[in-house]
């Protein structure tokens, strides 16, 4: 039994008549008649009582006709959903990030995606660097907001915005009033740096921009992410130097000073894989940018 003949016999057991069931069908009603002879033929079962004037469904044929339908209509789901999953209508997203870009541009971003695609799942993961690497190699997520860049020839990378690195610091601390902090006063403060596992990493990134602006760190304590550093920050065991957007959310215990000279830029990129043709990923991508441009 395929398909064609189970539309055939549809047809036949809603009319009970050769006649107008050829006629929906838009087909002759000799063929149709041997399409079903066969369909018995091929399940060895009766499926209608043929009378002189009228024909009935047998026992066999009303079940078949029951679950035809259910058939049919679980094809037609199928389609549609297919259709929408293609179209990018509905589906599921998952999304891997750095802590600090919770700070800035992604709220905005998963804000609109959800407005413009509320029928597709999203999976926000929080991750490093490494981790955002090694889940997009395997599959396990399928867009990373990382910061530095994500580096790989099996991924593409678009780089969404760059913002200045700032200080944050106790609140305790007297800073006379200043907005600006430079370096070499940071020389009697702990530096909180993360992640201290693995390498390289963020923290690379500020003891490289330190180094190239003639600043040796001298007390370094380290930590896993983000949120454990601005922590430490917030009950006096050092600095931190971060991302300006991180500004952004006022946190009790801490305040924020611009670094004079500027010392280094981040970016913030996202990154998808190269064979990664969804129609979701590409949605959200293009999505990403469009919100980053209206940032800048």
């Amino acid at each position: 039994m395929n398909f064609r003949q189970l539309t055939y016999f549809i047809a036949v057991a809603e009319e009970l008549h050769f006649g107008r069931a050829a006629e929906r069908l838009d087909m002759a009603q000799p063929p149709l008649s041997r399409q079903i002879k066969q369909l018995e033929e091929e399940l060895g079962a009766i499926l209608f009582n043929r009378g002189r004037s009228a024909i009935t469904l047998t026992q066999a044929g009303e079940r078949l006709l029951e679950r035809g339908k259910s058939i049919l209509a679980q094809l037609e789901d199928t389609r549609l959903e297919v259709r929408r999953l293609g179209q990018g209508a509905e589906g599921r997203l998952r999304i891997g990030f750095v802590g600090s870009a919770t700070f800035g541009i992604l709220p905005n971003i998963i804000r609109s995606f959800r407005a413009n695609y509320p029928e597709v799942n999203l999976s926000l993961i929080p991750m490093n660097n490494a981790q955002l690497h090694r889940a997009l190699v395997s599959r396990e997520i399928d867009v990373a907001f990382a910061r530095p860049a994500l580096k790989d020839a099996e991924f593409v990378t678009r780089e969404l915005l760059e913002e200045k690195l700032i200080l944050a610091l106790p609140d305790v601390v007297d800073t006379g009033g200043r907005t600006v902090a430079r370096l070499e006063r940071l020389e009697t403060h702990n530096l909180i740096l993360y992640p201290e596992y693995p390498r390289p990493s963020y923290a690379d990134f500020v003891l490289n921009a330190c180094e190239a602006a003639g600043f040796t760190v001298p007390m370094r304590v380290w930590c896993m992410d983000l949120q454990t550093a601005l922590s430490l920050v917030s009950v006096g065991e050092g600095v931190c130097i971060v991302p300006e957007s991180v500004s952004n959310a006022p946190r009790k215990g801490m305040k924020f000073l611009r670094i004079e000279p500027e010392i280094a830029r981040t970016a913030l990129s996202v990154s998808y894989r190269l064979d990664d043709q969804g129609v979701h990923v590409r949605n959200f991508v293009q999505l990403a940018q469009k919100v980053a441009r209206k940032i800048l």
